[in-house]
């Protein structure tokens, strides 16, 4: 019997409608939206370029903590990419620290149409005191969240396997929860964009 063959998910068109930089404002479209949320360096918008298949939809930065407002991204006229502010950047004046901490907060309680959010943990340093007040917040607000594995290739084959099985067993995720990917290779991509693209087509559905 020939081996089914795996449909890929591709995204088609892809851009910048938007800016939020205070709490309280709204999104620039009434859409779906699937926020990417992590720890600031954790490679957020490099993988957010390679998920799109452009190169610079959402800016770059070696300098941690340059995404100071959530950014929003139209993806196949049907849903929004929500880049939302790395937290837990310590350099930064202690009020901007706050104030992207407010603007996230009150992004994630405001929205209705949020089914779901993809916290991304950097495969070279596990879990986070900061990432673990996010995964809290979230389990009380009660978003469905994936998680992803970022800088994979920046580990062997044993260092990945490693690492998702800590991040599976401190949070028992189940294996459909975690996906391991790397913006640099693009491994785990494809899987990633499906997760989502299930997340939205569920909101359609109902």
């Amino acid at each position: 019997m020939p081996r089914a063959t795996r449909i890929v998910t591709r995204v088609r068109t892809a851009e910048f409608v938007g800016a939020v930089g205070a709490a309280g404002q709204k999104p620039p479209l009434d859409l779906p939206q699937i926020a990417i949320a992590g720890r600031s360096n954790v490679g957020k918008s490099s993988l957010l370029n390679r998920l799109v298949g452009r190169k610079s939809l959402a800016r770059t930065s070696k300098r941690p903590g340059r995404t100071q407002e959530i950014n929003f991204f139209l993806i196949d006229d049907r849903y929004l990419l929500v880049d939302l502010p790395g937290y837990g950047f310590a350099r930064a004046p202690k009020t901007v620290r706050e104030g992207w901490g407010r603007l996230i907060d009150a992004y994630l309680r405001g929205t209705p149409r949020l089914p779901g959010l993809v916290l991304l943990v950097d495969a070279r340093r596990g879990l986070t005191e900061d990432d673990h007040r996010m995964i809290e917040f979230l389990e009380a607000m009660g978003t469905p969240t994936l998680f992803a594995l970022t800088k994979t290739d920046k580990l062997n084959r044993s260092g990945r396997q490693r690492a998702a099985k800590s991040l599976r067993d401190a949070l028992g995720l189940d294996a459909d929860q975690l996906v391991e990917t790397s913006a640099y290779t693009g491994a785990g991509v494809d899987t990633l964009l499906e997760s989502i693209t299930a997340l939205v087509a569920q909101t359609e559905t109902r």
